[in-house]
């Protein structure tokens, strides 16, 4: 058995998910879709198509997993998780990309994470007690440690302890979830009390193996301790006009929206973009291991962010950061990507 019977089957083709899809949008097959792959894998299931099938091998890589599909499903389908197993059973041993099985051993080795911490200076304190601990998320601590300094900075009463590893959503999503499990657990292990995360995608994963009230994302937790930012961000003697790009796990698996633009307006002039909740093309490792379509995906959200004429557009998962700042560089936008964490700390300067 490939995939746990009642999530597959809960599905009724009723295409409700077809608008929200980001890969059906680009064209339009009803194969790139959640419903269409939903009949991809039941055939994988009952034998009809084998594992090597070219479509088979082709819908596991091109969908996002962003799982806007989710909260627009009537029939209350965990796309998530279907397509977790679907890749557990189809991206073993070479047919995993190779990309993502470098990624994969350099992520599980928690001394090579605080290696480059080390030398990039992310945020670190001491152990003082089990109350809230600061996850240092893999990427954050490799190519934007001024996040975690940033959150510190907000919550100075947060620790951000040394010995941390990787939660295993990078291990999750690209067919090794049993380990990503094993990874959060020890994750949640290490780290005393409650966790709180700068990554949406992180916040996530760890949520759903370690429990709702273990996992907070960073907004969600500074709005809850009602740690509201002092001050506002100008911009040439004006406040600031910022939009918000969502972290799509944050937003579909989680139901975090509130939190962050409650904040962003507290600080600077809100402008809501029309796509603001659709995905921007990173996904994790979608960006490196399918680059050309996670560009497509990010194109009209580009040219959303130039027509609403803002200064910054701010994100909450560091993927989402680093697809941003190279699609405006690219386009030679203005626009500058940044975290929350950062444009919070700007309104204290």
């Amino acid at each position: 058995m490939i995939f746990d019977d009642d999530l597959l089957e809960r599905c009724i083709s009723c295409g409700f998910c077809l608008p929200a899809c980001p890969t059906y949008s680009l064209t339009a097959d009803e194969s790139s879709s959640p419903r269409g792959r939903i009949t991809l894998m039941r055939a994988l299931e009952t034998g009809q198509l084998e594992p090597d099938d070219p479509t088979l091998v082709e819908q596991s890589s091109f969908c996002l997993g962003c799982r806007a599909c989710e909260p627009v499903c009537p029939a209350g389908v965990q796309y998530g998780d279907l397509l977790e197993q679907w890749r557990d059973h189809q991206w073993q041993g070479r047919n995993r990309p190779v990309l993502a099985r470098l990624l994969m051993a350099v992520v599980a080795r928690p001394w090579l994470l605080r290696l480059q911490g080390l030398v990039r200076r992310h945020a670190r304190t001491k152990v003082r007690g089990r109350t809230y601990s600061l996850m240092l998320g893999c990427v954050e601590r490799g190519l934007y440690p001024r996040v975690s300094r940033a959150a510190l900075r907000l919550a100075p009463g947060m620790q951000a302890p040394r010995a941390q590893g990787c939660c295993g959503a990078l291990h999750a999503h690209n067919g090794s979830s049993v380990q990503g499990a094993e990874m959060a657990e020890a994750l949640g292990k290490r780290l005393p009390g409650t966790i709180v995360t700068t990554a949406g995608g992180c916040a996530a994963h760890l949520s759903a193996h370690l429990g709702r009230d273990r996992v907070k994302e960073f907004s969600e937790w500074l709005v809850e301790m009602g740690a509201w930012p002092q001050g506002e961000v100008r911009v040439d003697g004006r406040r600031a006009r910022v939009a918000l790009q969502d972290s799509c796990h944050l937003r579909n698996g989680m139901g975090v929206t509130r939190q962050p633009r409650e904040l962003i307006k507290a600080v600077a002039e809100y402008v809501e973009l029309p796509g603001a909740g659709g995905c921007c093309g990173a996904a994790g490792t979608y960006s490196l291991l399918r680059g050309a379509d996670s560009r497509k995906v990010l194109a009209p959200k580009l040219a959303e962010i130039e027509a609403a004429r803002v200064d910054f557009v701010v994100v909450v998962n560091p993927g989402c950061l680093r697809q941003l700042e190279q699609g405006l560089r690219r386009s030679g936008s203005r626009v500058k990507a940044v975290h929350l964490a950062e444009l919070l700390t700007w309104a204290e300067e």
